[in-house]
Parts: structure tokens; sequence; C-alpha cells
């Protein structure tokens, strides 16, 4: 009988690679949250690569939406000069970072075999005049890929809060320009605690002194500060399980409506219509329109200071008011539904 001949070896399988650029910072990565979830419905088969700090990680699994963080920034979050990337080209890269080429040549230089971004030739138009979640999934959009702007909300955490039922006070931002005065916030909390309500201060890397000025004013036990930039499940416990959370216009902001948690944001000098919550009886925004601010200034914006102690307090009587404050059994529901609301001005 003639022996028939082995079968050859079956090929090593290749998943298609898909890459995407966000070297920025938690806020922006929040923002990016429903532009990544359309990229993983549109190829559930490759594996999802993201181009971000390494210290957002956490977030970027909590998504769902990435299979894998590749670390990536630059001072000042500028773009990376290059990404360090190995083995295959990336079947398809995109570009969430920029509007120029700035962003593009990083991804350009690792030859993959599709590239999409406002940059691109084949892009769609860059407006100035758009809130940042819709800006990416219109981009997504053009190419042909269905997004959904509103899909921004994560799982609750699996962690406890450090601070059930607390209002949240966080006084830093990534530029003076959005640093709301901290004798402001002091007089929020002061008025807190005196009608029962704990209050819990945090603070990003370097915003120790900023902190602990604002719990001295305030007379806060130590107890109730949080600073120095605590770990991101922490923070997304505590803000999960928060009665309110009370910011100017960064991270943890983001991270409210993220987890449903009751907000109080203030703006100036970029408005809630570019990087504000959607329209939700949970989040309210505080924001006196005025000439256009310089968001890298040295010192408040003046559209910032226009906001006063007493708008804050009010604005989370609103809330109060609603009911909105009440649900402090944990972290709150994923999708629980709500009736649209007029955000505050």
């Amino acid at each position: 009988m003639t022996q028939r001949p082995a079968p050859p070896p079956p090929a090593a399988s290749h998943r298609p690679r898909l890459l995407v650029l966000r070297a920025l910072g938690l806020g922006d990565l929040l923002a990016g949250v429903p532009a990544l979830r359309a990229l993983r419905r549109a190829f559930p088969a490759h594996e999802s690569v993201l181009a971000a700090p390494a210290e957002l990680a956490p977030l970027a699994e909590a998504s769902g939406a990435v299979d894998r963080l590749l670390p990536a920034a630059a001072p000042g979050r500028a773009v990376p000069a290059a990404l360090d990337w190995t083995g295959p080209p990336p079947d398809l890269a995109v570009d969430l970072h920029g509007k120029g080429p700035e962003s593009l040549r990083p991804l350009r230089a690792l030859r993959p075999g599709r590239l999409l971004g406002f940059a691109h030739p084949d892009g769609p138009p860059w407006y100035a005049e758009e809130h940042e979640r819709d800006r990416w999934c219109r981009l997504l959009t053009s190419y042909g890929i269905p997004a959904d702007p509103t899909d921004l909300r994560l799982p609750p955490p699996a962690a406890p809060s450090p601070a059930p039922g607390a209002v949240v006070l966080h006084p830093g931002a990534g530029a003076p320009s959005r640093r709301w005065p901290v004798d402001r916030y002091a007089a929020v909390a002061t008025a807190l605690r005196a009608r029962g309500r704990r209050v819990l201060v945090t603070g990003g890397p370097g915003e120790e002194e900023l902190v602990g000025a604002l719990a001295r004013a305030a007379a806060l036990p130590a107890g109730d500060v949080l600073s120095g930039g605590p770990p991101f499940g922490t923070l997304a416990a505590l803000v999960a399980g928060a009665s309110a959370v009370v910011s100017g216009d960064t991270g943890i902001a983001h991270l409210a409506v993220a987890h449903g948690t009751p907000s109080v944001t203030l703006f100036g000098p970029v408005p809630p219509s570019l990087w504000g919550p959607p329209p939700d009886p949970r989040h309210r925004v505080l924001w006196h329109p005025g000439p256009p601010g310089d968001p890298h200034a040295r010192t408040p914006d003046p559209a910032l200071l226009r906001i006063g102690p007493e708008e804050v307090l009010d604005a989370l009587g609103t809330l109060d008011a609603l009911g909105t404050l009440d649900d402090l059994d944990g972290p709150h529901a994923p999708d629980s539904p709500h009736d649209p609301l007029p955000v505050s001005r």
C-alpha cells in the first residue's frame, strides 16, 4: 500500500492588529471611549492596541475596548516622536490624538495597512467648534464606522468606595486657567460640612500644596484628604460611590459622567459645548460666557472667576431636589434611565 505524505503543518495564525494613538490625559481618554468602542465593534477579530500613557492602562481595560496598552507619552501631552511597536506593521492605525500631520507621523512610520485620521488625504474636515466626543465619532463615521458619542458609561469598580456618600471636591486641573480659587472651594466645603455632609478632597500628582491649602482652609480631617494622584482603581471607586463631584473642567468630571455620579463642573476658559457632560439631570455645568479665554494661562480665567460659591451650592441643592444625591447604596448603575434636563448655565 502506498503511504500518503503527511499533511503540511498548519500555517501560523496571524491575528490582525489595530493601533490607536491617543497619548493624552484621563479626561481625553474618557472622551475617546465611544470612538474606541466603535472600533472594537467594527473590528472584533483585531487585537486592539492603544498607544497612551502607561498610567491609563486600568482605564483602558475598564473601557472594554482595548486588549493592550502600548506606553506612549510626551511632555505637555505633545505627540510622541515614535511608538515602541514590535512585529509586523499594524493592519489598521487610527489617529485619535490630533488634527495635523504631527500625530499621523508616528503612525505612518509603522507602515500600517490602512491609516485613518483627520490629516489623512481621505479624512474629513476638522471643526474647531465641535464637542470632543462628537469629533472622534464623526471621524470614524466618515470612514463608514458607526459610532455613538453617548456610549460613555463604565462598569462599576470592583473595589468599594473609601468614602461612600461623600461630596468629592477636586480643586486641581491641567492648567491654572481652569483652577477655581481654593478659598471658594473652602467656602463650599465649609457650608456642606455645616449641613452634615462629608467632604473629601482629591488631587493629582504635583497638586499636594493645592490640596493641602484647601484642607487647611476648610479644617478637613486628614482622613478626608486624598492627594498625590491616587491609583485609578481607588479614584474610580471613590467617584462611583460619591454623592457628588465638584471640579473644574478636568479628568475627574469625565469620570463622574462615566459612572453616572452627580456632578457640578465649573467651566472657563473652555466652554461646556466643547468638553461638557451630555444633557442629564445628574450633571450640572456652571458657565458665564464671555470673550474667548486662554486655556494655557497661568491665572484663573475671568469666566471661571465669575462663578461664586453660592452658585455651586445652589447647583448641588438642585441635584438634591431632583433626588440624584439620595442613591448612596454603592456605585451608580451603568445604564440607569433618566429624563434629560437642560444643564445649568
